[in-house]
């Protein structure tokens, strides 16, 4: 199993509207390296889910249902989606602040490449993030 962490515009598509949907294709990513990250994503992987914008936070996890496949929206092959579905939301939502303030994240890529939309977590990363969140790590 690996993680991952997606980010969304919460006023687009929000943690709490996961939760309604219970599951959604993950789709929307465009910049190539986000893309590279995506076609690595399989089935049974964990995912935080990340609110851009003005929330700037981490909401919640997510579980991928359906690896990656081609965008059945767009006629590019290079274009991908993956299916999740909402697992638990945080109890506490990890800021963006709070995890620019801690050396342990220094090369994670929501430090780093803070457009990127799709990123690798390791997974001593995740097990930190979820006990910031007060989650226990799925």
């Amino acid at each position: 199993m690996q993680y991952w962490l997606f980010k969304t515009e919460p006023n687009d598509y929000s943690y709490d509207d996961l939760v309604r949907d219970k599951k959604t294709v993950w789709d929307g990513v465009g910049n190539n390296t986000a893309l590279m990250h995506l076609r690595n994503v399989k089935k049974g992987d964990n995912v935080f889910i990340y609110h851009t914008g003005k929330d700037k936070h981490i909401a919640g996890v997510a579980t991928v249902t359906r690896g990656t496949y081609p965008d059945p929206e767009l006629d590019d092959e290079k274009r991908v989606v993956v299916d999740v579905k909402a697992v638990k939301a945080l109890s506490t939502p990890v800021t963006l602040t709070q995890v620019k303030a801690d050396p342990t994240f220094a090369k994670f890529s929501l430090v780093t490449i803070s457009r990127l939309s799709a990123m690798p977590v390791t997974p001593a990363w995740w097990k930190k993030l979820c006990k910031m969140g007060g989650i226990a790590a799925p």
